[in-house]
């Protein structure tokens, strides 16, 4: 009977179809015009088209800015602004590269438009991975340093509540906003054993959530339209600010701005973060740090899930099944029933070498 059961995996581990590895996404030149400006006061780069194609020896007015913001997202040391210019040197060509590398662009070393492109881009205010910042990383997803989680015991059940003076109403109703975080908190609680439960108590609630204009007294200021779309600290901090004067938006049949933001969607990214998920640089995943305004990514990826119950466990009503009946593709859902085979097949050959110790 056990030779039976060995065979048995073994055949299905073979049989599994496997797919190839990830490729290296195929680069489309965009157009200039599609390169989204917004003019807004507290926009950084007035003359963002003068960095087009600076590469190492360049000088450009406001390079400094540019560098600042690298700063802040984590690809330049603190120490190399202590003597900051707008001369484009040695140390920042390595921090375009490394930009590039984790977000998939081709790695020039140039301010080239995809990398313009990307750095124009609506994004998260949390810092990418780096050597500087030292978090843990495993295939693409990535944790915060320490690896932090909630440390209830499983299956835990944590409370969200919305900061009643914080909170937009220009468009969307407290109704709308509450029905919105609903789902994007299912999308997480589908995988892992952890339950989300929204209450009117929001000194005690677990998880805070507010709407917040440029300085809100977290170090993390917001900088009006797009840039910067919203932010949140790793567990068991629980703070998720979002920047008001975003064009938020449920439903872009509804709201017809060029620069409206979907709301969910942030919503599904920055809950990924209260988890303690990092940046991703698998671009299909959820945690990947951009979103372009009028874009949706509301399904979790094979990455995603991975790298969500490493840290929680799986949620027992999730199954490998589950995958191929939702919307995501066929080869991702096939990657992860074959590394769980994988997973099964050392766990079954350790149970045997204990038996037979």
């Amino acid at each position: 009977m056990l030779l039976y059961y060995i065979f048995s995996i073994l055949f299905l581990h073979y049989k599994t179809p496997c797919s190839a590895a990830r490729p290296t996404p195929t680069l489309t030149t965009t157009p200039a015009a599609e390169v989204v400006t917004v003019k807004d006061p507290n926009y950084t780069w007035q003359n963002f088209g003068s960095f087009l194609d600076a590469g190492k020896g360049s000088h450009v007015n406001g390079m400094s800015e540019l560098k600042r913001y690298f700063h802040h997202f984590g690809y330049l040391p603190s120490q190399d602004l202590k003597s900051i210019t707008d001369i484009f040197d040695d140390r920042f060509e390595t921090a375009i590269v490394r930009y590039q590398a984790k977000l998939g662009l081709q790695t020039t070393g140039k301010l080239d438009l995809d990398t313009l492109n990307q750095i124009m881009a609506p994004r998260c205010g949390v810092p990418d991975d780096t050597m500087f910042h030292k978090l843990h990383a495993s295939r693409h997803y990535f944790y915060f340093p320490g690896k932090p989680r909630w440390t209830r015991s499983i299956p835990m059940t944590l409370t969200y509540s919305f900061s009643k003076e914080n909170l937009i109403n220009v468009s969307l109703s407290l109704s709308d906003i509450e029905e919105v975080f609903k789902g994007a908190f299912a999308k997480w609680g589908s995988v892992i054993p952890v339950s989300f439960v929204e209450t009117d108590d929001y000194a005690f609630a677990d998880i805070k959530i507010g709407f917040y204009s440029g300085d809100h007294g977290d170090g993390e200021p917001f900088d009006g339209v797009l840039g910067v779309l919203a932010h949140s600290f790793s567990p068991e901090s629980g703070r998720f600010h979002l920047d008001a004067r975003e064009t938020w938006a449920i439903d872009f049949d509804l709201e017809k701005s060029k620069v409206a933001v979907h709301l969910e969607s942030v919503a599904v990214h920055e809950i990924g973060h209260l988890l303690g998920l990092g940046h991703s640089s698998d671009e299909k995943a959820v945690m990947y740090p951009s979103l372009k305004p009028r874009k949706k990514k509301l399904d979790l990826s094979v990455d995603d899930i991975q790298g969500v119950q490493a840290l929680y466990g799986s949620n027992p009503n999730f199954t490998l099944g589950s995958l191929l009946e939702s919307d995501i593709s066929t080869n991702e859902a096939a990657d992860l029933i074959r590394i769980r085979l994988s997973q099964w097949w050392v766990t079954l050959i350790m149970a045997l070498m204990l038996s037979f110790a």
